[in-house]
């Protein structure tokens, strides 16, 4: 079942089992889905489906520092609810360890010497592990190895 199908589906769950917290998160979803949709004047790949719901993911955790920057727990509560209903459709993240021990093996792999290598790295790693890496972390990681 491609990630459209069980967007729809899930959405259709939520609708009957009256669940605010999904509902309101599936129909942000499948619009902005939509509106990418709409601007490409194609279907989506599952792929794009995919960033689309990274972004919405990412907009989640941001609202999150921002209202916890802003003493608004309230809030961040709510967004830490609807980053957790997005997850379910996002592959899982690497472990740190994980994410070190492939670090360690790009580097050796690209011959990367120094900081000017770090986009190099960089773009190894995001083309192979896309959604499964957390940008800062990896910039973090790579930045640590390389200096």
């Amino acid at each position: 079942m491609s990630l459209i199908q069980q967007i729809d589906k899930d959405y259709i769950t939520a609708y009957k089992a009256k669940e605010q917290v999904a509902l309101g998160v599936l129909r942000h979803l499948k619009t902005a889905a939509k509106n990418m949709q709409i601007d490409l004047k194609r279907e989506l790949t599952e792929e794009e489906m995919l960033d689309v719901v990274m972004k919405q993911a990412k907009q989640r955790q941001d609202s999150i520092e921002q209202f916890r920057a802003a003493n608004r727990e309230d809030l961040a509560e709510k967004e830490v609810a609807e980053l957790e209903v997005l997850q379910t459709y996002l592959p899982s993240q690497l472990s740190d360890e994980e994410l070190e021990e492939l670090v360690t093996k790009t580097v050796a792999e690209t011959g990367a010497s120094g900081m000017q290598d770090m986009g190099k790295v960089m773009n190894a790693i995001m083309a192979e592990y896309k959604g499964r890496v957390d940008g800062k972390k990896l910039s973090a990681s790579v930045r640590a190895k390389l200096a």
